[in-house]
């Protein structure tokens, strides 16, 4: 007898103990979370490595001590007669678990165990097995919890969830003794001959292991290499009269199972993959829309899934309102069935519309995981069409009557529709021609992080609907109070170019890869002052960003414009909005410090406009920066690159920014305050949107 322990992941240690009861009848087990722990024969050891479909390992303990001192780990380790488990000529592996104030390393708790062994080796034979840790013939596994150290040998030899089936997967692979748990949890297990259905099916995981389990085909039955086919005290004739009752209690299944999933690509996967399986023949796959399921010719039965999980921010602007299209169509199409869905976004199955009737906690890798059961009958099938509409689409159908008036004077494709107009929606939403870009604002700590989501989650689906776009053309992004870098910070890396127009001008914006588009919407105005100023005029734009100002200054017949900016790519991007105008002439682009440029510069202009940011302290800046701290120098340069009766446009977003008028006005200047002559109509919720000035240098 041996004593056991077998692992899982957490959430099925219950369930791996209720099926190794029942392939081992007279065997009592002991549960801690993720493990089961026994004793057993051989023969149970081996037939729970074979048709455990639950089990990742399974492992037989050798020794166990009390761990105060890092040698007491060599010491236990050495007390194992290894030379009775394999022989010199083996490779070995040794897998170390768990850390402690005395073994802080995994590592190093490897390393010890592994010197234990081939020191016991030197000294009987003089000669000693070699580490192979990719594929040795025997694998060993020390656990440390606490101060109780345990040393195994994995009969497995590398976890059993591998079915070696799998050719390739999907972007998101289900482990395979997850999929096991989902239909044990779900029900089907148990009425294996009801139909079962998989309208996201991926690579195939589900069906494929519903259809090795409808025909009694053991998980191991396929695997190649075990961790006791070097074991020296391995039984191959009990090894293989358990293969030889697997191969006989296989049976034929006439249980329809189904998989289907709207990508093409992963049905060839899933195809591969039941073929290596040996079940191609058991599961019809097909590629087929989960929001168009019909499945009119079956009887009632089961749909087991792992739909997608919304991990990445920027999936949820699609997977909101499909979950909704798919909620609609399970009630129409599957009355009556049962259905158990896996999710780490417990709040996307709320647009289901459905209630419930039991969950399970249980890890897919990484990921914390529910299983959440439902029944499909006729009251949780009922499709309330006249639900009210929320109260954030209500307002947004309001703002967009209002802006439709204002817009047929207006000469864009890019505008704001909605901005925090009610405190429980706290987000600022764009429009760019058929994109739309919501910004959630971080919401104030005294608000619970789940109302937050879900009310941002009931903008994403309110927006397809009532501005009528494709759910693929949003874009989320979650604004808050920077503490370093610029206000240019980079959150991703998809490259996607887009083209609007302002006002005879056109612009390249990036919905997707920073913080900002490329396009300040609030200037809309304060771009057209500056194109109506500066005809004939040496024109200098600082802190250029995208260039949009030196477009439209250019347009308005500017005798000479340039623009400077640190960022090599802002420069680049500028100099694309140029091309995308077709302007050629006197246009320069430099890339500097502004603030060092600014100042040792000789040249003079005779406008200059300037719109820096609140703070920052980059690394290519010899120092910090902060606008209300620093905008008095900064101007004053400004000023001495002026020629006679030059005008300055200085703007900033800062909203307690107070300008010093008296230091400006010694410095020889006039000041205008023209803020709200250029707050755009979309931004009139927000007058502190940006504050502007016009500096006036008196002759």
């Amino acid at each position: 007898m041996y004593d056991i322990l077998a692992t899982t992941s957490l959430g099925l240690d219950e369930l791996l103990a209720s099926e190794i009861k029942a392939l081992c009848p007279d065997v009592e087990t002991r549960v801690k979370p993720g493990q089961v722990l026994f004793t057993a024969s051989q023969a149970d050891a081996y037939r729970i490595c074979l048709w455990s479909r639950l089990a990742n390992r399974v492992l037989i303990k050798l020794a166990e001590g009390d761990l105060a001192h890092p040698d007491d780990l060599y010491n236990i380790a050495s007390k194992v007669n290894w030379t009775a488990h394999f022989d010199a000529s083996n490779t070995f592996a040794v897998d170390f678990i768990g850390t402690n104030k005395v073994i802080n390393n995994t590592q190093f708790g490897a390393v010890r165990v592994k010197d234990a062994i081939v020191d016991q080796f030197n000294d009987l034979f003089d000669e000693r097995p070699d580490v192979d840790r990719q594929t040795p013939d025997i694998r060993i596994q020390a656990r440390l919890k606490r101060n109780q150290i345990s040393v195994y040998l994995d009969l497995g030899g590398g976890s059993l969830h591998q079915r070696h089936y799998r050719q390739d997967t999907g972007a998101a692979p289900l482990k395979e003794h997850v999929a096991a748990a989902m239909l044990m949890r779900s029900g089907w297990a148990e009425n294996q001959e009801s139909p079962l259905i998989d309208p996201m099916c991926g690579s195939g995981t589900i069906v494929i292991e519903a259809a090795l389990m409808a025909a009694n085909i053991a998980p191991g039955f396929m695997r190649d290499a075990w961790g006791f086919s070097h074991w020296k005290q391995h039984d191959e004739r009990l090894w293989e009269s358990l293969l030889a009752h697997a191969k006989t209690s296989q049976r034929e299944v006439n249980t329809p199972i189904r998989g289907s999933d709207n990508d093409m690509r992963v049905i060839k996967l899933a195809k591969q993959n039941a073929d290596a399986a040996g079940v191609y023949h058991l599961v019809d796959f097909s590629q087929k829309d989960a929001t168009k399921l019909q499945i009119n010719d079956l009887k009632e039965g089961y749909i087991v899934c792992n739909p997608p999980y919304g991990e990445r921010l920027g999936e949820l602007t699609s997977l909101l309102p499909l979950f909704k299209r798919w909620g609609n169509q399970l009630k129409r199409q599957c009355v009556g069935w049962k259905m158990a869905l896996l999710t780490s976004n417990r709040d996307l199955l709320r647009q289901l519309k459905l209630v419930a009737k039991k969950d399970y906690k249980m890890m897919n890798g990484s990921l914390e995981c529910q299983l959440v059961n439902y029944v499909l009958d006729e009251k949780n099938c009922e499709i309330r069409e006249t639900e009210q509409e929320g109260d954030f689409a209500n307002r947004l159908k309001k703002n967009i009557k209002r802006l439709n008036k204002w817009l047929k004077s207006e000469d864009t494709n890019c505008y704001r529709v909605y901005d925090a107009d009610l405190p429980e929606y706290n987000v600022a939403i764009d429009r760019y021609d058929d994109w739309v870009v919501v910004q959630e604002y971080a919401a104030p700590k005294n608000i619970p992080e789940h109302k937050t989501r879900r009310r941002l989650h009931e903008v994403l689906i309110a927006l397809p609907d009532v501005l009528g776009i494709d759910p693929e053309h949003i874009a989320l992004k979650v604004r808050q109070q920077q503490k370093g870098g610029n206000q240019y910070e980079k959150i991703a890396s998809e490259k996607h170019m887009m083209q609007v127009f302002e006002n005879g001008a056109a612009f390249y914006v990036n919905l997707k890869d920073y913080l900002d588009t490329g396009l300040f919407l609030d200037h809309r105005i304060t771009r057209q002052r500056v194109k109506s100023m500066v005809k004939g005029k040496d024109v200098l734009n600082l802190f250029s960003y995208t260039g949009s100002v030196s477009v439209h200054a250019a347009l308005g017949g500017a005798r000479s414009v340039t623009t400077v900016d640190m960022s090599k790519t802002y420069l680049e991007w500028a100099k694309r909005n140029f091309s995308l105008n077709k302007l050629k002439g006197a246009y320069e682009f430099v890339q500097a410090d502004c603030l060092n440029w600014l100042s040792e510069t000789k040249q003079k202009f005779d406008f200059i406009f300037i719109d820096p940011p609140s703070f920052s302290n980059s690394k290519r800046m010899d120092t910090t920066w902060d606008v209300q701290r620093d905008h008095v120098s900064l101007l004053s340069d400004a000023i001495n690159a002026l020629n006679p009766g030059g005008i300055i446009m200085f703007s900033n977003n800062l909203r307690q920014f107070k300008l010093d008028i008296d230091a400006l006005t010694s410095l020889g200047v006039s000041i205008s305050d023209i803020t709200k002559e250029t707050i755009p109509e979309d931004f009139q919720r927000n007058q502190k949107i940006h504050h502007c000035w016009i500096l006036q240098k008196n002759d």
